[in-house]
């Protein structure tokens, strides 16, 4: 079967009944705050983002979801499924979530960056997680919560749901446009400058972490994995729209913004 044949609503409705346990199992990891200020929403804008009767669009910390079709772009696999889901999580609460900021309280768009929680308290990007609707992503300083959603991710791989159940991530080689990317493929050499820590994946992509981030990776570690497989994720950068690339330079770069987004495979 396809993968876009996987969008097919009885198996979605399938993996959703199956998910109620996953997603029991990963609430044990993520324990609901105190007192929270609550919003009332306005409309989902897409499976990651909401927008507020207040004017605010919140982006949910920690989750990426498949992109929906826009600019004469397709729609991703999953992507309108992970927005309904939202909006049906939304509705079951009334119309209203509970927002636990981030430490940084918006990014460079403008959005708040928050946790949203519904009326019983239970974590919404965890829930979307558990069901295999988006993508776990750590940006520093917002961790809060990386490693409940660590484990209700884990859980949909394992049970193969939703975008799980083909296989999303990509090789250096297939990839052919910026954006979120989930690539899989060899270490062939890691190198430390100024600039950071790069690991070189082929003449295709190069994984970057920069200054600022070293501290959320262990150093040692990542240095030893020349010749590993590994698999990255994060927003892939096309540098030759920066100006032309080097002799020898990949086209492509993925920034690594935290160690949850690195991960050794067997």
């Amino acid at each position: 079967m396809g993968y876009p044949a996987l969008l097919k609503k009885a198996s979605l409705v399938g993996a959703f009944f199956v998910f109620c346990f996953y997603f029991e199992a990963a609430l044990a990891f993520c324990p609901a705050p105190g007192k929270l200020p609550s919003a009332k929403v306005q409309r989902v804008v897409d499976g990651d983002t909401l927008r507020l009767v207040d004017g605010r669009n919140v982006r949910l910390i920690g989750l990426n979801t498949p992109e929906l079709g826009r600019q004469g772009r397709s729609a991703e696999p999953f992507a309108d499924v992970a927005r309904k889901r939202l909006q049906a999580l939304v509705a079951a609460s009334d119309g209203r979530v509970s927002l636990q900021y981030g430490q940084q309280a918006k990014d460079h768009y403008g959005r708040t960056l928050a946790h949203a929680y519904d009326s019983r308290g239970r974590n919404l990007e965890t829930q979307l997680l558990a069901e295999g609707l988006g993508y776990l992503v750590a940006v520093a300083p917002n961790l809060a919560l990386v490693h409940c959603q660590q484990a209700a991710e884990r859980s949909a791989r394992q049970a193969r749901a939703g975008l799980w159940q083909g296989s999303p991530a990509q090789t250096p080689k297939q990839l052919n446009r910026g954006g979120f990317a989930l690539v899989q493929g060899q270490v062939e050499r890691v190198e430390r400058n100024g600039g950071g820590l790069w690991l070189e994946m082929g003449d295709s992509l190069v994984l970057h972490i920069a200054p600022r981030a070293l501290g959320n990776f262990d150093l040692g570690a990542v240095q030893g994995l020349a010749g590993r497989k590994v698999e990255a994720r994060g927003w892939v950068i096309d540098r030759s729209k920066r100006g032309g690339l080097r002799m020898g330079q990949a086209r492509w770069m993925l920034p690594l913004t935290d160690k949850a987004m690195l991960e050794v495979l067997p």
